[in-house]
C-alpha cells in the first residue's frame, strides 16, 4: 500500500499540493489526472525518490521494486533486443555471462551460468523482451538493430519496453501512449490490464484510461482526491460532487442569511438578546462550504472555409514512397469529397503519415496521378509541425508571416479566440508549453481557412481538456478531415469512415473503432505468442550441444472446432461481458458511493474478478480457433 499522510508539495516557490490524506492499495491501476501545471510529473518525480515532500509523509512498502519509463535514451550500440531485456539486470547479466562463458569457452562458467538462469526463470526472457518488442510496433528484423538506429520516438517506445521488462511491484508511466499507434495503444492496454503490480499512469487518452484503470486520482487546486472507477466513472461521480456540494454552498448561504438577519434586528433588543447570541454562535459552526468554481472550459474553432467545392482531391493508381526503392505503398486509390471525415489506421511505419504526405503533395507520387481541385485549401498538421514553429517568435510574428499586410488588433482578436490573450501574443514561444506550441499550431491553420484538414497526430501535446475542445471544433468544421491519432476518443468523434493502411496497401476498414481493437486482439492473441515460443526455443537450443535434427513430423491436419464447446464460451464471453457493463453503470451512479464507497469498493473487487474470467474465457475462445 502507498500512503499519502498531510503530503505537501513544492516546485520552487509554487505550491503544487497540499493537506493530501489517502492510501492506493495493492494491485489497483489508477490514472493521474488533471490539467498541466497541476503536479503530475511531480507526484512521479517523489515516488521515484528523485524529489522531496516539502511537508507530510509518503510511505512505500520497504522492499516494493519501482519501474518507470527514462525520458531520455543515449546514443547505444546495444542491439533492441538486449536493451529491452536488460531492464530485467539480474537476467540480463545471467545472459551475458553466459554469453562471456561461451566465447571463452568455459564450460564450468557456462554450467553455472545456467544454474542462474533457472534460478532466476530467465530462459524466456528473451522470448518475453521480443513480445515485448513485437506489441509494441517493432518487425522482427529491427530486433538486433543497434538502439543508435532508431528515431527519437522509436527510442521512447524502447524505453516503455524496457520499463515493462523490469520486474517491479509498482509501475510509473507517464505518456506511454504519446509515441506510440492505435495498434500498439490496443496491445499495451491488454498488457497493463494483466499487470499484477500497482500501476500509476499519467494519460490524456481518455479511451486509454477507461480500458486500463480501477481508480483515478483527480489533481486540482492544490488537492488530490481519489474516486473509485475509470475515467468516465470519474467524470460521472465529479459532476455529481460538485452539483451536491453547490447545492450544500447554496442552502449554507440562505441559512446564513436568514441568521444575520435574525442578529442584526434583534442583537440590542433585551428580550431577544439570548437568542441573537444562540445564533451568532450557530453562525460561527455553520461548515463554511465553498461555492464550485467552474474550470475555465476551452472552445476554439475552425472558421468555415470560403469556397467549399464537392470532389476535392483524389488519388488514381498511385504509387507512395521515397524513390524507387522505397515505394512504401502500391497501386492507391482514394478520394476526398466534401464533408469526407476519415480515420487512418494500421500501424506506425506501414504508411499513414506518407499518404497524408502524398495527399498534401508534399511528396511527389512515384507513379500515378495526384488530382486536386483548383480551390483546395489544406491545412496540414504534420508529427514535426511543432518542431517547425520559429524559435524566438511570436504568436503575432507567425500570423505577420501570413499575412503581413493585416493590423496587429486582427491577430490580437483571433489569437484571444484561441487563448493568448493581451500580452502572452507578443511572447516568445520558447517559453511556451507543448501544449501551448500545439494549440499555436492549429491556430496558424485554422487563420488560412481551409476547406480541408490533414491531420497527423495533432494530440500529442494536448492535454484532456484541449482534446476535447480540439473533437468539438473538428466536429463542427465544415470542410473534410483526414486524421491519424492514436486518441480513439477524439478519432471516434470525428471521423466515420476508416481507412486500414498497412503491408504497402490503402482499403476500407468495414467496422467501428470498437470491431477494429477486437480484430487487433484477436491478432495478437496468435503471433506473438508463436514469436515468444521460438525465440525461447531458440534461447535454450544455444544451451545445450547440437543434436542431429530430426526427421521432420507429418504437417498436422487442419484443427477441427466443436460447434458446442464455441458456442458454449462465445456465450461465456457475451454473459461477462454484459455483467461488466452492468457493473460499470453501477459505478457510475451516485448511489453507490452513498454509503461511504463500501458498495463501490465491492463492485471494484467484483469488476476485477469479472475481468480476470473474462481474459480467461477470451483466451480459451482463441485457443479453439488456433
Amino acid at each position: 500500500m502507498i500512503s499519502f499522510r498531510n503530503f505537501a508539495l513544492r516546485r520552487g516557490e509554487r505550491l503544487l499540493l497540499s493537506e493530501v490524506d489517502l492510501a492506493l492499495h495493492a494491485g489497483w491501476r489508477v490514472g493521474v489526472v488533471g490539467r498541466n501545471g497541476t503536479g503530475k510529473s511531480s507526484l512521479f518525480a517523489v515516488l521515484m525518490g528523485d524529489l522531496e515532500p516539502d511537508k507530510g509523509d509518503l510511505d512505500l512498502p520497504g522492499k516494493a521494486r519501482i519501474a518507470s519509463v527514462a525520458q531520455e535514451t543515449p546514443s547505444l550500440p546495444d542491439p533492441a533486443l538486449d536493451f529491452v531485456l536488460s531492464g530485467d539486470a539480474a537476467v540480463h547479466a545471467a545472459v551475458q555471462a553466459e554469453a562471456n562463458a561461451f566465447a571463452a569457452e568455459d564450460w564450468e562458467a557456462v554450467a553455472e551460468a545456467h544454474q542462474r538462469l533457472e534460478e532466476l526463470n530467465g530462459y524466456d526472457a528473451s522470448a518475453r523482451a521480443g513480445r515485448l518488442l513485437h506489441g509494441l510496433g517493432f518487425p522482427a528484423d529491427t530486433h538486433p538493430r543497434p538502439v543508435s538506429d532508431f528515431s527519437g520516438g522509436w527510442r521512447v517506445r524502447l524505453n516503455v519496453g524496457r520499463a515493462l521488462m523490469t520486474p517491479s511491484d509498482l509501475l510509473l508511466l507517464d505518456e506511454p501512449t504519446n509515441h506510440l499507434d492505435l495498434d500498439a495503444v490496443v496491445w499495451l492496454e491488454e498488457w497493463l490490464r494483466r499487470y499484477p503490480g500497482t500501476l500509476l499512469v499519467i494519460s490524456h487518452d481518455r479511451e486509454f484510461l477507461d480500458n486500463v484503470t480501477t481508480h483515478t486520482l483527480h489533481l486540482h487546486d492544490g488537492k488530490a482526491k481519489l474516486y473509485a472507477g475509470n475515467y468516465t466513472q470519474f467524470e460521472r461521480q465529479r459532476a455529481e460532487h460538485l452539483r451536491q456540494q453547490q447545492i450544500a454552498f447554496e442552502k449554507e448561504q440562505a441559512e446564513r442569511a436568514h441568521l444575520q438577519k435574525f442578529i442584526d434586528r434583534f442583537k440590542a433588543k433585551a428580550s431577544k438578546a439570548k437568542q441573537a447570541q444562540s445564533r451568532m454562535k450557530r453562525l460561527e459552526k455553520l461548515a463554511g462550504t465553498e461555492a464550485v468554481r467552474a474550470e475555465r472550459e476551452f472552445r476554439i474553432e475552425f472558421p468555415a472555409p470560403a469556397k467549399m467545392p464537392f470532389a476535392l482531391m483524389r488519388l488514381n493508381d498511385a504509387d507512395c514512397g521515397y524513390g524507387a526503392n522505397a515505394v512504401i505503398l502500391h497501386d492507391v486509390g482514394f478520394g476526398l469529397e466534401a464533408g469526407d471525415r476519415i480515420g487512418l489506421l494500421g500501424p506506425n511505419g506501414a504508411g499513414k503519415s506518407t499518404l497524408v504526405k502524398s495527399l498534401v503533395g508534399e511528396l511527389p507520387l512515384l507513379a500515378g496521378e495526384r488530382y486536386a481541385h483548383p480551390d483546395l485549401r489544406i491545412g496540414y498538421f504534420a508529427q514535426h509541425t511543432v518542431e517547425s514553429l520559429v524559435a524566438g517568435a511570436s504568436p503575432i510574428d507567425h500570423l505577420r508571416e501570413l499575412s503581413p499586410d493585416l493590423p496587429t488588433q486582427a491577430f490580437r482578436d483571433f489569437l484571444g479566440k484561441w487563448y493568448f490573450p493581451g500580452d502572452r501574443a507578443f511572447e516568445s514561444i520558447d517559453g511556451f508549453s507543448g501544449g501551448e506550441k500545439a494549440r499555436l499550431a492549429l491556430a496558424l491553420i485554422a487563420w488560412r481557412q481551409p476547406n480541408v484538414l490533414l491531420l497527423d497526430e495533432p494530440t500529442n501535446h494536448l492535454d484532456l481538456d484541449m482534446r476535447e475542445a480540439l473533437a468539438e471544433a473538428l466536429s463542427d468544421f465544415d470542410g473534410a478531415i483526414v486524421m491519424v491519432s492514436h486518441d480513439r476518443h477524439l478519432i471516434g468523434l470525428v471521423c466515420d469512415k476508416f481507412v486500414r493502411v498497412a503491408d504497402g496497401v490503402v482499403e476500407p476498414f468495414d467496422g467501428d473503432l470498437d470491431e477494429y481493437a477486437a480484430w487487433l486482439r484477436s491478432r495478437a492473441g496468435a503471433d506473438p505468442k508463436k514469436g515468444e515460443a521460438k525465440l525461447s526455443r531458440d534461447k535454450q537450443a544455444e544451451a545445450k550441444p547440437v543434436a542431429p535434427a530430426p526427421a521432420p513430423a507429418p504437417a498436422a491436419p487442419a484443427k477441427k472446432i466443436n460447434p458446442h464447446k464455441l458456442a458454449k464460451l462465445e456465450s461465456r464471453v457475451a454473459e461477462l461481458e454484459a455483467r461488466l457493463a452492468a457493473i460499470e453503470v453501477a459505478l457510475g451512479e451516485p448511489e453507490a458511493y452513498a454509503d461511504g464507497g463500501k458498495r463501490a469498493a465491492d463492485l471494484g473487487r467484483e469488476q476485477q474478478a469479472l475481468r480476470g474470467e473474462l481474459d480467461a474465457a477470451e483466451s480459451e475462445l482463441l485457443a479453439l480457433y488456433g
